[in-house]
């Protein structure tokens, strides 16, 4: 296609598992000479900047410092739309001086729709998780809509689609069925995947970079094997079990653990750390995965999607929202174990970790995925469907 300098927005929210899965596809757009603004909030502006995008600030009230989330699956849907509510006139600040050819979003973006729409401009969602199948509404949408507070919530949306020049009024369509979408995981990760509409949605897989000039891990010289211990970047308060941790794996015979414990957790609160340990407030988690046997994860879609990629077995400890989900489809992709926390006694890991790597079935299946995961094209297909967007 042209080359021609066009403008392509990208609108997110500032929490790091949906800020992450898309920085390589804008940094592959910046490089193929494309002008990138991305809106968010300043507290992720480095990790935007660093891709050679503009930053375009805008302040969210999203409870993402101090990951202080309500349990309540409806309290947490209504901080989305108070997100959107105070975010769309200072997107409009911007945009509507600067106009973008094409606007991409995340899926808690919902402001990113209504400002597209109504400038009748072209709009992308780039979905760092599982996206809506035909049926959703009644396996999924239908028991949130029993919830205590549900019509409040859709009643108090509705209102606000209506008056936010979106083409768009209907509630369910617009919040969770985007008009064309990527999805950035695995299609292997998707429930009911058969049952996704190809001409909405097209799995592109994980979206990673050439990351050796910017994060590199050392395997230790005579490591037998490694294994990773990663709760991602929100449920990393843990040191209880970080210390269950410690004890299974510790000094167990052939194995170096790379333990990643978040900035909330003191390494103080771990006790003694045994020789073949380190701990690491934050790793480069895919660079340690393309070199590790095995992964205990919280079965984020990040976390999920890179074991999948490497082709590493993994031991899902699912801390909350679709981890649970996450968790039990690894089980039956037969590439991992799952432990509930509760569960997780160090016996039980140490159990766990051993019948996984001993597993054959295990290992062969790991690596066909890896091998599918790997041929949905990633960062390099996105790019390309993208710009076939602008013409």
């Amino acid at each position: 296609m042209s080359r021609r300098r066009t403008h392509i927005a990208m609108i997110g929210v500032p929490a790091v598992s949906h800020v992450l899965p898309s920085l390589e596809i804008l940094r592959e757009l910046v490089a193929r000479g494309h002008r990138v603004t991305y809106a968010n909030d300043p507290a992720v502006a480095g990790l935007i900047t660093a891709t050679g995008a503009e930053f375009v600030p805008c302040g969210s009230v999203l409870p993402v410092a101090g990951n202080d989330w309500p349990d309540d699956p409806i309290a947490a849907m209504d901080l989305f739309l108070d997100d959107a509510v105070q975010s769309l006139p200072q997107l409009r600040a911007v945009y509507d001086r600067d106009p973008a050819d094409l606007y991409l979003y995340d899926i808690g973006a919902y402001a990113a729709r209504a400002l597209a729409e109504s400038q009748g401009r072209p709009v992308l969602q780039l979905s760092p998780t599982f996206v809506a199948w035909d049926g959703y509404d009644e396996d999924m949408a239908a028991a949130l809509r029993a919830l205590p507070g549900a019509d409040a919530y859709r009643a108090k949306f509705a209102r606000w689609l209506a008056g936010s020049g979106a083409s768009t009024t209907d509630v369910d369509t617009f919040s969770g069925r985007p008009a064309r979408a990527l999805a950035m995981i695995p299609r292997a990760m998707q429930p009911h995947a058969d049952q996704v509409d190809p001409g909405v949605v097209t799995f592109v897989g994980p979206c990673f970079g050439s990351r050796a000039d910017r994060d590199a891990w050392t395997r230790p010289a005579g490591a037998g094997n490694v294994l990773l211990i990663s709760l991602g970047s929100a449920y990393t308060k843990q040191p209880e079990f970080y210390r269950r941790c410690l004890e299974a794996y510790g000094d167990l015979p052939g194995w170096h653990v790379v333990l990643q414990i978040g900035k909330h957790t003191d390494p103080g609160e771990l006790g003694g750390i045994p020789g073949n340990v380190e701990v690491h407030p934050w790793v480069p988690q895919l660079a340690v995965l393309e070199q590790a046997d095995a992964f205990v994860t919280h079965a984020g879609m990040g976390g999920s999607s890179e074991g999948l990629y490497t082709g590493v077995p993994m031991i899902a400890v699912p801390q909350g929202a679709e981890q649970f989900m996450n968790a039990d489809r690894l089980v039956g992709l037969g590439v991992a174990r799952r432990i509930d926390t509760a569960d997780a006694t160090a016996e039980a890991l140490r159990t766990a970790l051993t019948g996984l790597v001993a597993d054959p079935g295990v290992a062969r299946r790991s690596a066909r995925l890896r091998a599918e995961t790997r041929a949905e094209g990633g960062t390099e297909r996105a790019a390309g469907l993208i710009e076939e967007m602008l013409r």
